[in-house]
């Protein structure tokens, strides 16, 4: 039987926050078969600072901006004993000796047709395009704010809380948005195969296993 599949982002806005480590500690009991996505964090910022005072074109930006979330991707990894993933293949053999794979986004984003090189589609519309691509059952993003229950994806995308591109992304993806609040009883329900956070668009609080 095919067991549940995880795609979890974790904000770049958490790169100095406390709640980073026990995010990923309540993510880690997941029981089924998870891959996490990282923002860009510190690294993203920079590209963007940078990019009026070089001049270089969005495009060259954007894939910058993917090569800042394998820098924070790579740091995560060290920190927190995790296994990169570059492709479909390197996450299945991941979750097959039981680890959660953090995904290296570059070699498969390069690859893509569907993904518009622009600063409005971040690490939160690549995060549901990998949801998306992999069959995800469910996308978790993890973020530094809490948002109501039952929000619109729109209304998400109007307050910048995810970028303006995650609509059109998701795609019927369940999504649920997990924000300070939530990391109370994250590990508990995240143990029991349910996510935490408020359920958005057509999400459901628990994945069937």
């Amino acid at each position: 039987m095919r067991t549940p599949l995880l795609v979890a982002k974790i904000g770049g806005s958490l790169h100095a926050s406390p709640d980073l480590p026990r995010w990923i500690a309540a993510l880690k009991r997941w029981p089924h078969r998870l891959t996490l996505v990282s923002g860009g964090g510190p690294f993203a910022d920079a590209v963007r600072a940078a990019q009026p005072k070089i001049g270089y074109c969005d495009e060259a930006a954007h894939a910058m901006a993917v090569l800042a979330m394998e820098q924070y991707a790579l740091a995560l990894s060290s920190l927190h004993d995790l296994e990169l993933a570059a492709t479909s293949e390197e996450m299945d053999a991941a979750h097959a000796g039981g680890r959660v794979a953090l995904w290296r986004a570059s070699t498969m984003v390069a690859a893509a047709d569907d993904i518009a090189p622009r600063w409005e589609v971040t690490s939160d519309s690549l995060a549901a395009w990998l949801a998306r691509k992999t069959g995800a059952d469910a996308l978790l993003m993890v973020k530094s704010v809490d948002v109501g229950a039952d929000s619109a994806l729109e209304s998400l995308a109007s307050a910048g809380i995810v970028d303006p591109a995650f609509p059109t992304y998701v795609d019927g993806t369940p999504v649920c948005v997990a924000g300070p609040r939530a990391l109370v009883t994250a590990g508990e329900l995240l143990a029991r195969g349910v996510l935490p956070g408020a359920p958005v668009a057509s999400a459901t609080q628990k994945i069937a296993s």
